[in-house]
């Protein structure tokens, strides 16, 4: 797909650079508030939380303001052939740096199971430190001291989310096909679509959440596996809300007419993400909950 004119078909044959601009410093200050409000925060200081907020606000509305003149790039012809091959590679290092960042938490899942459990159970060390230390998984650390809690199995919630996640990739390939084929109507419908099944999925974790609190008493303070268990499904679970507004805006773009059958990179680079949500989600739904 080539975005090297706007929808309305102007070429631009040079590479475009926008003038100055004072996002990269007002995006900063928001930062910088959310960072200090954090560190207030979480010294008791009544002020820090708000600060966060404020900071959080500021920071949206910076990036509200900031996507919104790209898309006016776009759509007036500014952007040329070597911009789109720039914006579909830092897409691709993104993902690349998201994909590094699930890998680490994956890292430490594997690390603490199977070389970490054995090591710390041989005979050695259950002499040298803990006498009643046993190498199971998922493990309760020595003589207790972790409350005793139930893991939570592939069924059904979580098979049910799989269900979800994996028929929201098809609907959005539905979409994205029908989008190509210049059948905007059929793309908006199956983009919903893709959407709703992407905020019911996000449902159903909170639930599963409130269940593995209340039922299983499995908290965050569960020991390593409690740890990484609402490490990773969290982090998951805020990718797919993010997934889910990116989708959003790409509906309300199509509605307005930003997309073209041969252009529509936008459309592209969310459907991207989402299929790497997807992809992330089957590696946990194999690895937290079956194993």
């Amino acid at each position: 797909m080539s975005a090297s004119h706007s929808s309305a078909g102007k070429e631009a044959p040079y590479y475009y650079v926008p003038p100055d601009s004072a996002h990269p410093v007002r995006a900063s200050f928001a930062l910088l508030v959310i960072m200090l409000g954090a560190s207030a925060w979480v010294n008791q200081v009544e002020i820090g939380k708000w600060a966060v907020a404020a900071g959080m606000v500021g920071l949206l509305f910076v990036i509200w303001q900031w996507f919104a003149d790209a898309i006016h790039e776009e759509q007036t012809g500014l952007n040329s052939k070597r911009i789109d091959a720039s914006y579909r590679w830092s897409m691709s290092w993104f993902i690349f740096s998201e994909v590094m960042f699930f890998a680490a938490f994956f890292g430490a899942l594997w690390y603490t199971r199977v070389v970490t459990m054995p090591w710390l159970g041989n005979l050695d060390h259950q002499l040298m430190l803990w006498p009643d230390f046993a190498a199971v998984w998922p493990n309760l650390g020595p003589a207790g001291v972790v409350e005793e809690f139930q893991v939570m199995g592939p069924f059904w919630l979580p098979t049910i989310n799989t269900a979800l996640l994996l028929t929201s990739g098809v609907t959005l390939t539905i979409s994205h096909h029908a989008l190509r084929e210049s059948h905007f109507g059929k793309a908006k419908l199956w983009l919903l679509a893709t959407i709703v099944l992407g905020f019911i999925f996000v449902t159903c974790q909170a639930y599963e959440y409130y269940y593995a609190y209340t039922g299983l008493n499995l908290r965050f303070d569960s020991g390593v596996f409690g740890s990484l268990f609402f490490m990773l499904t969290g982090f998951h679970g805020f990718h797919v809300v993010l997934g889910a507004v990116m989708l959003t805006v790409m509906l309300v773009r199509l509605m307005k007419g930003h997309f073209t059958a041969d252009n529509h990179f936008g459309f592209e680079a969310a459907a991207w993400y989402w299929h790497f949500v997807d992809v992330v989600w089957l590696g946990l739904y194999i690895f937290v909950y079956w194993f």
